[in-house]
């Protein structure tokens, strides 16, 4: 495995090891030793989840405060654009976001570490996006922020409206969110 920071440090970009052969492949997408040694970090996952999503999709930009939530993610099928924004207000780079394409082909990963919104859009047919988390998920301690909040400017690599849900169509902008000291 290799890991590569991102514009934001604390984000990185990782790389399996893929073992190729006439059957297909092989690679190993989490070992605890392996994560460790690369990115300096000794996280302890709890929950494994996964969605599936249709083109134009985008899901986010999520996270708990109280239960903060390190993720790590991949899409196991199609491509989507999957997103992390510093939500630390002692961060000197609160309100920037990193940008990172996932998708089947190049089997990429994402270390988006707590203290951290998460989304995503899809870019293809449809993905599957495969996260794991260090903490459980508690509706209670969950938060969202804006999408589109122009504070925070992300460029969405899409050309038509997204497809949100309800609760992330009224995600409140970065001014008037809940976020990490």
């Amino acid at each position: 495995m290799k890991a590569e920071p991102t514009y934001l440090p604390e984000v990185m970009v990782l790389d399996p090891k893929v073992f190729p052969d006439e059957r297909g492949y092989f690679m190993e997408t989490w070992n605890a030793r392996s994560f460790s040694a690369v990115t300096g970090l000794d996280v302890c996952f709890v929950q494994d989840n996964q969605s599936r999503s249709a083109k134009n999709v985008l899901r986010g930009v999520h996270y708990q405060l109280d239960k903060p939530q390190g993720k790590l993610v991949r899409a196991a099928t199609g491509t989507v654009f999957n997103v992390a924004v510093d939500l630390r207000r002692s961060s000197p780079n609160f309100g920037k976001w990193v940008g990172v394409e996932l998708s089947a082909d190049n089997r990429r990963q994402l270390w988006v570490p707590c203290g951290f919104g998460h989304a995503f859009v899809v870019l293809s047919d449809f993905a599957d996006c495969l996260y794991k988390t260090t903490d459980y998920w508690c509706p209670q301690h969950e938060r969202r922020l804006a999408w589109n909040d122009a504070q925070i400017g992300i460029a969405w690599p899409i050309d038509a409206a997204p497809i949100l849900s309800a609760k992330d169509a009224a995600a409140p902008n970065l001014a008037a969110a809940e976020v990490f000291p």
